[in-house]
């Protein structure tokens, strides 16, 4: 089964690309491993990505859809795979079509952005690697870690404004991908609010579908 997996930040696309890939025994893949793989092994396209990150410069879409798909052309994607994150907007998305990569379902993690603001900018996290959130997962002591009673605080990524920007991007620069593969006829849009299984458990019903 080959999948995309997208969502505003926030939206837990994440956890719920993890969990398909456990259960369908297929990889995740991100640009940022598939760049990272393709410089490590020294690939045609790993050496035109790392000619452009050592000039501190990003590197083209031509040649991080080239990283992609030599990565797709694995043994490690014989069964499919989960591309997250990636395309990330409208131009990478037909590229990859061109370039005659099959995709089976696009999986759209949809939550309403006040709710985003409300989840990211709830969370506060220690130096000691716990993390909580002030409504849903609040520490004994407000803003003192429950395991070593630090202080806790606010990543600058979770901050309501940064947040709010995040999303403005995402729906600028990736959203309109939704709707190209919706005329496709490939998206699925999953309902991401509330209890983290009972999202899995809406993926994985809609996937059922694809699988017949």
């Amino acid at each position: 089964m080959n999948l995309i997996i997208m969502g505003a930040p926030g939206a837990g696309k994440g956890t719920q690309s993890v969990r398909i890939a456990e259960k369908f025994n297929i990889p995740t893949i991100s640009t940022g491993d598939a760049l990272r793989r393709a410089v490590r092994e020294g690939t045609p396209m790993g050496q035109k990505a790392k000619s452009f990150m050592d000039a501190g410069q990003l590197v083209p879409d031509e040649v991080v859809i080239g990283i992609i798909k030599d990565y797709l052309a694995t043994d490690a994607c014989r069964n499919g795979f989960i591309l997250d994150g990636f395309p990330r907007s409208l131009p990478q998305a037909e590229a990859l079509e061109a370039m005659g990569v099959r995709i089976d379902a696009v999986l759209s993690i949809e939550v309403p952005d006040d709710a985003i603001v409300k989840r990211m900018s709830g969370r506060r996290v220690c130096d000691c690697g716990a993390s909580y959130h002030v409504e849903n997962n609040p520490p004994r002591v407000a803003d003192v870690c429950d395991k070593c009673a630090s202080a806790l605080y606010t990543r600058a990524d979770d901050n309501e404004e940064t947040v709010k920007n995040r999303l403005a991007t995402y729906h600028a620069v990736t959203e309109p991908i939704a709707g190209y593969y919706a005329s496709r006829g490939q998206l699925i849009r999953i309902a991401g609010e509330g209890n983290v299984d009972d999202i899995t458990e809406r993926i994985f019903d809609a996937l059922k579908q694809i699988e017949a």
